[in-house]
Formats: C-alpha cells, sequence, structure tokens
C-alpha cells in the first residue's frame, strides 16, 4: 500500500499491488511492512532457514547456580552485539535488587562480575564497553583475520585481554560451563517448554509470558536443590520408589499380623517360626530297648 501510494496510485486494485511487489527489490522488508496485530514483531530469518515475524528472547543465566538472572524482549532485526547491552543492564538490576534484600555475602550488589558468551555477541565496541564498565569478558572471539588497530589502542587492549583470558584454563572451564547452562535452558524454555511459538501479541504480553516461565524453571531448580528431585524424569523414579515403599509397608503390617496372631501347634509336632515361614520338626521318639 505505501509503494502504491508513493507510485501516485491512491486506490490500489489487487492486480496493481501484486505488479508493484514483483518489482520490488526486497520483499521482507521491516521499513515497508508492518503486523497489523502485533506491530512490535519484526521480520527476520529463523535459525532452521524460514522467515517469519518475531520478537527476539535473551535471559542471562547465573553460571554458579543455574538460575535465570533476566528475561528481555528485544526487536528480531536487531544483532546480538546490540542486545547483549540490555541484556547486561537488565541482569545487572536484577541483581543489585536481590542484594538489597538478600546478605551481600551471598550476592554481590555491584552486579555482574563477568560476562561469558558465544562468538556471535563478540565485537571489539562491546568488549571495550564492558570491560570500561568493570566487567570481564570472556567472549568466544570469531575467526577475523588480521584486524587494524591505528586508531582503537583502547580497544586493542580489551579484545586482547578477553582472548588471553578464553584461551586460559578458567576461560575454557566457564566456555564449557557456557553450553551445559544456558543452553539446558534454551531447550527447557523453548523447545521442550513450547515457547518457539506463542499465540499472544504485543511485547509486554510476551514478556510477561516469558518471565512467568522462567521463574516456573528457577523455581523446579531451587525444589531440586532443596528436596534432590524435580526434573521430569525425576518423578518417574519418584514414583517408582513410591511403590516401592508401599510394598514394604504392606510386607511390615503382615508381618505384624502374622506376629500377633495365636499360633496352632499339631500334636506330636514342634513349630518353630523364622521370620514369615513356618518350619515344622516333627519330634524324635525313644528307641525302644530290649
Amino acid at each position: 500500500m505505501r509503494l502504491a501510494k508513493g507510485s501516485g496510485i491512491e486506490t490500489p486494485t489487487r492486480e496493481q499491488l501484486s505488479k508493484l511487489d514483483r518489482h520490488r527489490a526486497k520483499k521482507g522488508s521491516n521499513e515497508t511492512w508492518e503486523s497489523p496485530s502485533d506491530p512490535d514483531a519484526r521480520i527476520t530469518k529463523m535459525k532452521d532457514g524460514r522467515t517469519h515475524l518475531a520478537h527476539k528472547a535473551e535471559h542471562a543465566v547465573d553460571m554458579e547456580t543455574g538460575a535465570i538472572v533476566a528475561v528481555t524482549l528485544q526487536a528480531a532485526d536487531q544483532g546480538d552485539t546490540t542486545t547483549i547491552r540490555e541484556t547486561v543492564a537488565e541482569a545487572g538490576e536484577r541483581i543489585a535488587e536481590t542484594a538489597a534484600r538478600a546478605p551481600h555475602q551471598l550476592v554481590n550488589p555491584t552486579g555482574p562480575q563477568a560476562v561469558v558468551t558465544d562468538k556471535g555477541y563478540h565485537s571489539r565496541q562491546v568488549v571495550h564497553e564492558l570491560q570500561q564498565a568493570g566487567i570481564r569478558t570472556h567472549i568466544s572471539e570469531p575467526a577475523r583475520g588480521r584486524q587494524r588497530w591505528k586508531s582503537a589502542v583502547a580497544q586493542q587492549q580489551a579484545v586482547y585481554a578477553n582472548r588471553r583470558r578464553i584461551r586460559g584454563d578458567h576461560g575454557k572451564a566457564l566456555l564449557r560451563q557456557r553450553g551445559e547452562k544456558l543452553e539446558r535452558w534454551n531447550h527447557h524454555l523453548y523447545d521442550r517448554g513450547g515457547m518457539r511459538r506463542v499465540h499472544l501479541r504485543g511485547r509486554d504480553n510476551i514478556l510477561k509470558r516469558l518471565v512467568v516461565h522462567a521463574s516456573a524453571g528457577n523455581l523446579g531448580l531451587l525444589l531440586r536443590s532443596l528436596c534432590g528431585a524435580g526434573t521430569p524424569k525425576g518423578w518417574q523414579g519418584l514414583r517408582c520408589a513410591f511403590e516401592l515403599l508401599l510394598r514394604l509397608l504392606h510386607w511390615a503390617m503382615m508381618q505384624m499380623h502374622q506376629v500377633s496372631a495365636p499360633r496352632e501347634v499339631t500334636p506330636g509336632r514342634s513349630c518353630t517360626p523364622l521370620h514369615h515361614v513356618r518350619v515344622c520338626l516333627p519330634r524324635t521318639r525313644p528307641q525302644a530297648t530290649n
């Protein structure tokens, strides 16, 4: 419709619209297309290659406990190097609020001390900004080849310091933990949790749904730390243990009933109880002597 009005057609027909769309160079542009039901959605390419109107969700996870610290929902057409700023800032605010209610020795009131991400979030500007904020970076560096640092000495120092950290033993261990603790939430929340596709409209509504979903995940993590159970597969093991406990209680009640019941002794035989099995021994008669 915008292209038709720009071409001077006030009331275009469907044939005219299809003709204009056929000659348009980029058909999936967010500048010319807008969802009538969800204006906050953006045209983006999914990981499986399909194109959809979508939102971009990010979450920050504590590396020590594995709990979700912050959840953000941003425009899907923004890159990782742009959205990481809001996610780190949101995590800092949530940590500061928690530190105000908890003892300082348990939660750092200054915010996150280090950031561990994959290579999609790496850029010289992002690494430099995080270093200026007092945050150590452990960001995987993609293979970009030789770079020029003629007018970016501060960014060069930040990138080289990040490179030294990720090549050390501690940095490699943190990157392995990121794949274990962060990617696990991606599977629980979006793949098995069904949040890859939502039937909500509007950024605020979808963000509320994400926060509730992440809160349920943190609650399950808390139950697992307190009770030692709480995973979906763990309920199957608890069911078997519960059935075994019922069988043991039934056996104990049968034992008590058998012990309290009066014994019937057959004349000429003596009975010796052994657990719940009665073993009867015949009496030995004295041999006759001539």
